[in-house]
């Protein structure tokens, strides 16, 4: 059976809970929720495991907070003899628009300190990465008070739309492949 680590990047406690940065976690509950599937705490995160079409997937909460990640990832590649193409890392983006969604297979950090610390801990800049799309709406400076802040009500009337879509390319990620699956959902 094919192995997949989909890892949604967030933080940890209710402070955090409906921020933008948060959203790899929000795909990830959405997916769970849909699914009726239950997430554990394990060690360096939250996990649970969805099994689809043939294929299992193991999705992570990391419990490190954002900018160390990267020490979660690469425990649970190595403890589930996870191959690289097999990652996936849901992350916010603040260069796209609200909702658009792209996967990339390498990069990078963007800026990103959870990217960021992925990539120093894998020693590489190859694996895939899920962006979902948060606009840049903050004046200069307030970068950090915009992607730690909430949705606002335009974007919260658009996220089941965005979520569902997201657990959609999950799917497809582990299904119908890595290329495939960047041809339909890029730029949507």
């Amino acid at each position: 059976m094919k192995k997949f680590l989909v890892v949604g990047l967030g933080n940890i406690g209710s402070q955090y809970e409906n921020t933008r940065h948060n959203i790899g976690f929000k795909v990830l509950d959405h997916l769970a929720a849909q699914e009726g599937l239950t997430f554990e705490t394990r060690k360096l995160g939250d996990m649970t495991t969805y099994k689809y079409k043939g294929r299992t997937f193991l999705l992570l909460k990391p419990s490190t907070y954002m900018n160390l990640s990267g020490k979660a990832v690469r425990y649970w590649m190595q403890l589930e003899k996870i191959a690289p193409e097999n990652l996936l890392v849901i992350t916010d983006d603040l260069n796209l628009p609200f909702g658009t969604i792209r996967v990339k297979t390498k990069g990078s950090d963007g800026g990103h300190n959870g990217l960021k610390d992925i990539q120093a801990q894998l020693g590489s800049n190859v694996y895939n990465r899920f962006r979902f799309g948060v606009g840049a709406d903050f004046e200069k400076g307030r970068q950090v008070d915009y992607v730690l802040g909430e949705w606002n009500a335009d974007e919260e009337a658009k996220m089941k739309e965005r979520l569902d879509r997201s657990v959609a390319l999950i799917k497809s990620f582990g299904t119908a492949g890595l290329a495939n699956t960047m041809n339909t959902f890029n730029n949507t």
